[in-house]
C-alpha cells in the first residue's frame, strides 16, 4: 500500500468521525484536490516524473492555538499519484487566516513520507531522487470561503530534504481543492 494510501485513508477515517453531531468539536475541515504533479519552474526547478494528476485528501483539526489574525490546526493528508509515481503523506501545523471578504490563507510546516526514489546507484533516472525517504512538507493555500461550509483554493506543495542529504531534487504539486467545514 503506497504512503500515500494510508495516510489519504485516515483522512477518510476523521470523515467517518465527522457523521457524529459534535464533528466541528474535532474537524475544522475536510478538502479534496485534483493537483498537477512534478510541476516545473516552481521551487524544485525542474520536471522529472511524467505529467499526471494527484488526488489530494486532507483533514483539518479545531484549532491547537488561536490568534488574532488566524489558527493554527494539526493538519493530516496524503497526495495520491494516478500514474503510479511519487505519492506521500504527511502531517503538518497549518496557520489559517481568514479575512472578512471571505478570502483565506494557508502556509504551512511538516513532514511527509514518501515512495518515491531516494537516490543513487540502481534508483530510476525517471523519478526525482529525493534523497531520504521522510521529507519536509511545505504547503500554501490561497482560496475564498463559498459560504459557511464549503470553500474554493488554489493549493501548492512541495516536498524536500532542504539539503540534508547528497541528493534533493524536491517535488512541486499545485492544483484546486474543494474544502467542506463544519
Amino acid at each position: 500500500m503506497h504512503v500515500a494510501t494510508a495516510f489519504g485513508l485516515a483522512a477518510l477515517l476523521a470523515v467517518s468521525v465527522a457523521t457524529d453531531a459534535s464533528a466541528g468539536d474535532i474537524l475544522y475541515a475536510l478538502k479534496l484536490g485534483a493537483l498537477a504533479h512534478d510541476v516545473p519552474d516552481l521551487w524544485s526547478g525542474f520536471q522529472v516524473e511524467r505529467n499526471a494528476v494527484d488526488i489530494n485528501v486532507e483533514a483539518q483539526f479545531a484549532a491547537a492555538w488561536a490568534l488574532p489574525w488566524g489558527a493554527i490546526r494539526p493538519v493530516i493528508g496524503g497526495t495520491i499519484n494516478t500514474r503510479g509515481d511519487t505519492s506521500h503523506g504527511y502531517i503538518d501545523a497549518r496557520w489559517q487566516g481568514d479575512c472578512p471578504s471571505g478570502l483565506f490563507f494557508g502556509l504551512g510546516l511538516g513532514a511527509a513520507v514518501h515512495d518515491g526514489e531516494i537516490g543513487g546507484p540502481g534508483s530510476d533516472p525517471d523519478k526525482k531522487w529525493l534523497g531520504s525517504r521522510v521529507l519536509f512538507h511545505i504547503p500554501l493555500e490561497v482560496g475564498y470561503h463559498l459560504d459557511a461550509h464549503n470553500d474554493v483554493s488554489v493549493y501548492f506543495e512541495h516536498t524536500s530534504n532542504a539539503y540534508t542529504e547528497k541528493f534533493n531534487e524536491g517535488l512541486d504539486r499545485i492544483g484546486v481543492r474543494y474544502g467542506y467545514r463544519f
